[in-house]
């Protein structure tokens, strides 16, 4: 993947809020529904979700600064990745010699990055012999990832939805398999079975003509030997309370199907919040302008505020100004399950605004009479 940090323009050093916001901005963009057919855009927030992903979260962020991008690759172990990195820099740690030599690296001739190389003999799960373990265990399906707009109404409620995913499905007519059905595998020739070809030493790649596997087979001529086909799936989502731009919500099992009857993976919904005409979203708070009369303003009033769980009695205090922020405590997002632990539930900021009646000789004359009530020039303060 490219460099999450350039993918989002942000700098190393910037801070998880600083990432969230840029990320939010970026999205809002970039999305699919804001640039329908629009190739470039979609492409591009693809590649600002995958660096989200990433940069998002606290321990990914942390191992790709430590590790670089091989840490963001499936089978990746961190522990296995460190003792890696001590034997690598222990001179002499191989027969006397650093097995290392040679390597691009930082510091004594070794890049985690190298490891990218590696992966087959060190962290893989497919080590000596796969090929024939293969053909036997079963293998979890790939995980999917789609993305799903929603009101802010939805995010501060939860909700359920219909969505509609192109997904891969098992193939109906080799059953996963990518066999032609009545075909029987054979040896492949390249690397007598083993699934793996060596490069001298103790390191080995998988073999390219077989994918590790070790067998040939006659592929199935429904999915062309991928075992998958593409298929449009319906499904109900349930969006829970707290969701925010950037948020993702697990579907389990409703990821790509395993292979030789392995667990299917998992789809994963990336949330995009769609902007409120009227409500603003400042973290987990909400702020709301209200509008009310002259004489609400200087006299006090009882009045109704809407919110997103029913309508709400508000008291306005006598002499309120236009900007002035009345409080209720509670009404706003609140924190996603799973979330920061403890996590108070937001607010939602009341803020009025005082609005005058429609042009009128009746109006005026009011209004002259108000005038007459100020004891000094109302922009006196106002320098610069």
């Amino acid at each position: 993947m490219k460099d999450p940090y350039s993918v989002l323009g942000v700098s190393k050093s910037a801070s998880a809020e600083e990432i969230k916001k840029t990320y939010r901005k970026l999205a809002k963009k970039l999305h699919p529904d804001v640039n329908p057919g629009d190739k470039k855009s979609e492409e591009r927030f693809k590649e600002v979700s995958a660096a989200f992903e990433v940069l998002g979260d606290p321990k990914k962020r942390a191992l790709f600064d430590e590790f670089g991008e091989v840490a963001t690759r499936p089978g990746f172990d961190e522990q296995k990745a460190r003792e890696w990195q001590r034997q690598a820099q222990a001179a002499g740690g191989f027969g006397g010699g650093n097995p290392f030599e040679g390597f691009r690296g930082r510091s004594g001739g070794f890049d985690p990055e190298d490891l990218s190389s590696m992966f087959g003999d060190i962290f893989s799960r497919r080590q000596s012999g796969r090929a024939r373990r293969a053909a036997a265990e079963p293998a979890p399906g790939d995980d999917a990832e789609a993305s799903i707009e929603v009101d802010l109404r939805d995010a501060v409620l939860g909700a359920e939805r219909e969505i509609s995913v192109n997904r891969p499905a098992r193939c109906p007519e080799c059953k996963g398999s990518g066999a032609r059905p009545g075909s029987k595998p054979t040896t492949c020739p390249q690397c007598g079975g083993s699934g793996e070809i060596r490069t001298g030493g103790f390191f080995s790649t998988t073999c390219p003509r077989c994918n590790g596997e070790g067998q040939i087979r006659d592929p199935c001529p429904k999915c062309g030997g991928a075992g998958v086909v593409p298929e449009t799936a319906r499904l109900k989502v349930k969006i829970p309370p707290g969701v925010e731009t950037g948020s993702r919500v697990r579907l389990p099992g409703q990821g790509a199907p395993g292979e030789r009857g392995g667990e299917p993976g998992d789809l994963y919904l990336r949330i995009a919040v769609r902007e409120h005409p009227t409500v603003r979203v400042h973290g987990r708070d909400l702020s709301l302008d209200l509008p009310i009369s002259p004489e609400e303003a200087l006299a006090g009033a009882e009045v109704t505020a809407p919110t997103f769980e029913g309508a709400v009695k508000l008291k306005i205090p006598p002499g309120s100004q236009s900007g002035r922020k009345l409080r209720l405590r509670g009404r706003g997002l609140p924190a996603l399950k799973g979330g920061t632990t403890g996590a108070p539930r937001g607010d939602l900021y009341v803020v009025l605004q005082i609005v005058m009646p429609p042009d009128s000789r009746e109006a005026r004359e009011a209004a002259a009479m108000l005038q007459k009530l100020y004891k000094s020039d109302v922009r006196k303060d106002v320098v610069l």
